[in-house]
């Protein structure tokens, strides 16, 4: 099996955040980036359409990165970044919509997704497959939303 993906597979780009998983350096951060402007998008929705995306996002990630480190053959490949788009989408989940809360959630979520406390370590190790690629960036998601929303209660 090849270590490149195929970017004319759908599954693939999808998988790869549109390309932004190509990058060189420090994928997940550029993943993370990708997610921006679907951010912005869904937040010009009503709350139910936001949470239908999100819902969507989340549903068919352990499909689009399963398949895509099944057919890498390489376990939570580090170009597969749609788990970072999903947990952005997560963070910012009720967030006002300003620069600052997205480098903020931006940052707490890249924090939380890096350093991994626990849980979110045990499960990268422990749960494995497309669920598993999924699941601790989902968990780091909730902290780091956890966090941008107490900051926002505070200030």
């Amino acid at each position: 099996m090849s270590v490149k993906p195929d970017m004319r597979n759908p599954v693939h780009l999808l998988a790869f955040g549109f390309g932004s998983g190509l990058s060189p350096r420090a994928p997940g951060t550029m993943g993370t980036l990708a997610a921006l402007p679907i951010w912005y998008l869904l937040t010009q929705l009503p709350l139910s359409g936001y949470l239908a995306g999100l819902l969507l996002v989340i549903a068919v990630g352990p499909y689009l990165c399963g398949q895509t480190a099944r057919d890498l053959g390489v376990h939570d490949h580090g170009g597969i970044v749609w788990d970072e788009i999903a947990g952005y989408l997560l963070t910012m989940l009720l967030v006002p919509v300003t620069v600052w809360n997205a480098l903020i959630g931006f940052a707490l979520f890249r924090l939380f997704d890096i350093v991994k406390p626990w849980p979110i370590g045990w499960l990268d190790k422990h749960v494995h497959g497309g669920t598993g690629i999924m699941l601790d960036d989902l968990v780091a998601a909730l902290y780091a939303g956890g966090c941008i929303q107490a900051l926002l209660w505070w200030w």
